[in-house]
């Protein structure tokens, strides 16, 4: 009886392939993530208050917003409507401006960074963001027109946006990671992700009801400069063995396609696109929630005011630390592709429970439901990244934030119109269509999944890309060295003469 063990080309065994692996390193480019999500968090919210401030003086609306179930009536409504009619439509043509230009330079940048590495895509999409903060800034001090918003948030789509630098943190930690640690190091960069915003929501509503909407931007502009700072000083390069390399080409362009058209390893295709279809899928129905959860909590029957629904704005942002931890104890005896069946099972009994939620006790229950609902993505994640070969991380994770990114457009154009659309016969019909559609998810990845199971075994007669291991006497045999195994399963076979 011989064992049998793969050779992981991504290991440090292998120096040729330019990637530096630090498993002991458990604090790398998290801060960047961090503060970067931290200043976004800060930075949504007061833009769109700005926003609404300036549109109203300037329709001369000076009444407040409507809360909770008081709603006023006559003129002063329509007014208001008018208001917040126009508010989304600004906030629609700078989201769309910068969508448009950053979905063209993470694509760009993100294969890029596979042959110079990654650090210039960590810092230069910083850099696009304090700028865009600072022309915001001067927006508000000068009360210039509020077009000149898009002019910074069309800077910063230039420089990358904050896709790039997901792109690059995702990147960097596929390339300094090994299979077995990498999809909790994932799961981490995720719950930066939720603390940060947690933190940005608490600290940005409460500031800028003391003083205003300007001194909390310069939080902003500082959280975003601290990021360069740490990005350029303390974050080592990852990809040690460099190339010279243009940026202005479309030879990374068709890097990304090439990722996804290459048939040099049986099935990896169509499992990197099934992958990649249960992502928009899953942060497609993550972003639709979000967009009308607080408009579900603000109107009849839960009628809640602004301390309840900063409650369960926290307890919303908690999920991805309490996934996190779920996703690590979970990993002790279960494959990933359970973990993220498991995650999806917490998701759509949440959402199910919203559907129908009449009372604050059954809201905050199905918030609690929830509570390993952010473990499906890291799973996803991380199972791209083990398709692909580690000189394609970098393109890659650029095609995954292009997915992302139209996912932010899909889903408003789906749950915000699907939601006062269906008010008339079932108010909580979007959440359920939400849970519906994860449907589609959970039967992709359990397929794989159940696959991937059995792959193992059959590699042998695959004919793969990579490394070889060797069988009793000397005799070789080539296995696929990214396999998309659990990293948790230890593979054995007997070998007969």
């Amino acid at each position: 009886m011989a064992g049998l063990a793969e050779v992981d080309s991504d290991s440090p065994s292998a120096p040729a392939l330019g990637r530096s692996r630090s498993p002991r390193a458990w604090l790398t480019v998290e801060p960047v993530l961090f503060l970067t999500m931290l200043a976004l968090a800060l930075q949504g919210p007061l833009s769109t208050q700005y926003i609404f401030q300036r549109v109203s003086a300037e329709l001369g609306f000076n009444g407040s917003r409507s809360r909770g179930c008081n709603s006023s009536g006559g003129a002063e409504a329509q007014l208001e409507q008018a208001v917040e009619a126009m508010t989304s439509h600004w906030n629609l043509y700078i989201n769309l401006g910068g969508f448009a230009v950053g979905l063209f330079s993470v694509t760009l940048l993100g294969p890029w960074s596979d042959r110079v590495g990654r650090k210039p895509i960590l810092i230069l999409p910083s850099i696009g963001l304090s700028l865009q903060a600072a022309i915001y800034l001067i927006v508000m001090y000068q009360k210039l027109p509020i077009s000149y918003f898009l002019i910074g948030r069309l800077l910063s789509g230039l420089l990358g946006d904050f896709n790039t630098i997901l792109a690059g943190c995702f990147s960097y930690i596929a390339d300094i990671s090994d299979k077995q640690s990498r999809t909790f190091r994932v799961a981490v960069l995720e719950a930066c992700l939720g603390i940060a915003g947690m933190f940005g929501s608490i600290i940005g509503g409460q500031w800028s009801k003391a003083q205003g909407y300007i001194s909390p931007f310069w939080l902003v502009l500082a959280l975003n400069l601290a990021t360069v700072a740490y990005a350029f000083t303390f974050v080592q390069e990852s990809v040690t063995v460099k190339e010279a390399s243009k940026l202005f080409t479309t030879k990374h362009y068709r890097s990304v396609y090439q990722l996804y058209s290459s048939r040099q390893e049986t099935g990896r295709r169509y499992r990197l696109c099934l992958y990649a279809l249960s992502l928009f899928v899953v942060v497609t129905v993550h972003f639709g929630v979000k967009d009308i959860l607080i408009i579900f909590e603000l109107s009849s029957p839960l009628c809640w005011q602004s301390d309840l629904i900063g409650y369960g704005s926290a307890v919303e942002h908690l999920t991805y630390l309490s996934s996190l931890l779920g996703l690590k104890v979970m990993q002790l005896c279960l494959e990933d592709s359970w973990i993220a069946e498991i995650g999806l099972v917490s998701n759509v009994a949440g959402l199910v429970i919203f559907s129908v939620a009449a009372t604050s006790s059954v809201m905050f229950s199905g918030y609690g439901v929830r509570f390993l609902a952010m473990a499906t993505t890291p799973v996803i994640r991380a199972k791209l990244s083990k398709l692909a070969d580690v000189t394609e991380q970098g393109a890659l994770f650029a095609s995954v934030a292009c997915v992302e990114s139209a996912c932010s457009l899909a889903s408003t154009v789906i749950f915000s119109s699907l939601y006062p659309a269906t008010l008339y016969f079932m108010k909580g019909f979007a959440f359920l269509f939400g849970a519906a559609m994860l449907v589609i998810p959970m039967g992709i990845i359990g397929t794989l999944g159940w696959g991937e199971r059995e792959r193992p075994y059959s590699q042998f007669e695959d004919g793969p890309r990579g490394s070889t291991v060797a069988i009793d006497a000397g005799s070789t045999v080539a296995i696929d060295a990214d396999s998309s195994s659990n990293q948790n399963e230890q593979i054995c076979q007997d070998v007969s003469d």
